[in-house]
């Protein structure tokens, strides 16, 4: 029974079934160290205590469920026990694979899976040394902070981005004059790193701003009609 083989159907199954929440899969998870550690016997016993506390689930109800769940979907046999010494009994299924041994089989699709929750990273400089001495610098990262656009490329590209993002135009103009009057720095002298987090912001301060005006606005105006008296007053009736 190959360890790898069997846990990577089982991830590739988990990818596409929706069914599955992150207590299912890690009940599973327990539940094949079981497996394993019993040598991938064709049925084991198990303790739901530590099961439980193996899988982090605090409720007995949340086990009941999930297991069951596990159970309908084919994921593996659950033979409940009345018995506390005994334990219930597993029966786990082969997922999409046999038993014959398959070491370092290539499987594409679990690849693009695995880059599409973590990306490939680039090598961190210096971090190969040949046996030469010689330090290998990666360029790819010189090239990226060269390319990095620390300023606007002109005002349009301001506007297109403040358009895009819900604002109007004098907004963003407002935004790329006050900083190209700074020659793009910070209050405290600092280059600005990127524009489009500094305009980000601004659009926040703005939005926060407005809320605050049109507040105040609708303050005053109750305050306004709670003061505003009639003219036809009726000053003939006793106090």
């Amino acid at each position: 029974m190959n360890y790898i083989k069997l846990l990577n159907a089982a991830f590739e199954k988990f990818y596409f079934d929706d069914r599955l929440n992150p207590t299912h899969i890690s009940l599973y998870m327990a539940l094949f160290q079981e497996w394993n550690s019993s040598r991938f016997a064709d049925e084991f016993y198990v303790n739901r205590r530590d099961l439980m506390r193996c899988a982090k689930i605090g409720s007995k109800s949340t086990y009941h469920r999930c297991i069951t769940d596990l159970d309908s979907w084919l994921y593996l046999s659950y033979f409940p026990s009345n018995n506390p010494y005994k334990g219930s009994k597993i029966k786990m299924f082969i997922i999409g694979t046999s038993d014959e041994p398959d070491m370092g089989r290539y499987n594409p699709t679990l690849e693009q899976l695995a880059e599409q929750y973590h990306p490939i990273r680039e090598p961190v400089v210096g971090q190969h040394h040949p046996i030469n001495g010689q330090v290998l610098v990666s360029k790819t990262n010189n090239t990226k902070l060269e390319n990095y656009t620390k300023q606007p490329k002109g005002r349009q590209v301001v506007i297109d981005f403040f358009e895009k993002n819900g604002f109007d135009a004098d907004e963003a103009i407002k935004f790329f004059e006050h900083y190209e009057s700074r020659s793009w720095q910070t209050s405290d002298g600092q280059k600005i790193r990127d524009w489009r987090a500094v305009a980000t912001n601004w659009m926040d301060r703005t939005e926060l701003f407005d809320e605050k005006n049109e507040s105040t606005k609708k303050q005053a105006s109750q305050i306004k009609d709670n003061l505003r008296t009639t003219k036809n007053k009726d000053y003939g009736q006793p106090l």
